[in-house]
């Protein structure tokens, strides 16, 4: 008999090498610059609703699709905002998080054969997602120091077999903010190419120096070819709750919804009625968010740039790129392994989110969705690092 093992599928990605790094920082006591969810509460106002739903015994399945009153307030916030309009009952699907909301909507939009653009350096979900979906993904590089692409090799990347492009503003791991003018390069390319646009917008109330995020479904042409990907997670420090949704065309919103359901059911039910009420917070909510991630940036900033590491300022979500000149570095994963056993400050090896890894090679991601009294520690242990730079 044929002993079991890994399928082919599996066999073509890693597992995560972001959540190594966790587990590296817990088992040599490291302060977790890695993986990205705050080390600080959730809002009070956020919790009080869970836990007065769970008391009102909304503990049962809700519709699969995601209970009407948080698709109601996903749709009405994100037409009040950027002035799209959006159907709860024709276009929004409540998924387990953002990342089952990615996988659900390639598996309903795309076919065995196609392909998918990626933009690299990328949240590291993308290229499995698609290899799980039986597509070929398709990498375009966004180069430093500013994290753009060349129009020409975006449009290069396009061909009769392209099905859809994986658009992530404000982007992990990155910080790039796409500007209108780039997400028009895009649209232009999607409407000729008859493309889909999957944007995974998670981050975007936390983005700074005057920075306007702008949807791509908020492009000219590009209504009816977009999904919008977003989550409860980032924006209300609650990455565990695994509450996120698609908007999606009314034409595609029935395919992502089978899939949704085969894949997860649904998700918590008292967690959705407290997404409901936290998506009514008050505008004063969101300045905050982004003025506090601001702070901390500065502040992370201005350790690692102390200790010699060269930063990436990133103008959203809450990731530095870094580049690792001043420390001789060729192997950026033996150097992340290095820095959290003997300094204990763990960070993500760039090669991760790159398809070419050595793109990668001198690079390392720090978060700094965390309370100032642990990135203050991580600049007491990077400071007898220091010594190893060279001069």
């Amino acid at each position: 008999m044929r002993r079991p093992s890994g399928s082919k599928k599996a066999e073509r990605f890693t597992e995560s090498v972001i959540r190594e790094m966790t587990r590296l920082s817990h088992e040599h006591g490291g302060v977790n610059l890695s993986q990205g969810f705050p080390d600080f509460p959730a809002p009070d106002a956020i919790k009080a609703a869970a836990y007065e739903a769970i008391q009102d015994d909304i503990n049962q399945y809700a519709v699969t699709w995601g209970a009407a009153p948080l698709r109601e307030a996903v749709a009405r916030e994100f037409t009040r905002r950027y002035g799209v309009p959006v159907d709860a009952d024709e276009q929004v699907t409540v998924c387990c998080g953002s990342t089952e909301a990615m996988i659900t909507t390639l598996l309903a939009s795309v076919d065995p054969g196609d392909e998918v653009i990626v933009f690299e350096p990328f949240y590291e979900n993308y290229g499995p997602d698609a290899i799980l979906s039986d597509a070929v993904p398709r990498y375009v590089t966004l180069r430093e120091p500013d994290w753009t692409f060349d129009p020409d090799e975006l449009a290069a990347a396009f061909n009769d077999k392209t099905r859809a492009v994986i658009i992530n503003s404000p982007n992990n791991p990155t910080g790039k903010v796409f500007t209108p003018d780039e997400l028009e390069t895009i649209a232009r390319l999607c409407q000729h190419w008859d493309v889909l646009a999957v944007t995974d917008e998670i981050y975007e109330h936390i983005i700074y120096d005057g920075v306007r995020h702008v949807p791509m479904v908020a492009i000219d042409g590009m209504a009816d070819r977009t999904v919008t990907i977003n989550s409860l997670s980032k924006t209300f420090s609650v990455t565990g709750w695994r509450v996120g949704w698609t908007i999606a065309p009314a034409a595609l919103t029935g395919a992502i919804r089978k899939v949704h359901d085969f894949l997860t059911v649904g998700a918590a039910a008292p967690l959705q009625a407290a997404g409901a009420a936290a998506l009514g917070s008050p505008e004063s909510y969101y300045r905050d968010l982004a003025a506090g991630y601001e702070r901390r940036r500065n502040l992370l900033l201005e350790i690692l740039e102390r200790h010699q590491f060269v930063c990436y300022r990133p103008s959203g979500a809450y990731y530095v790129m870094t580049d690792l000149a001043a420390f001789d570095v060729t192997d950026d994963v033996e150097f992340a392994r290095t820095l959290v056993r003997e300094v204990g400050v763990a960070a993500v090896p760039g090669s991760s989110f790159y398809r070419n890894a050595d793109l990668g090679r001198t690079k390392l991601r720090f978060c700094f969705c965390k309370q100032d009294a642990t990135l203050q520690e991580a600049d007491r242990r990077l400071a007898k690092f220091g010594v190893q730079a060279t001069s």
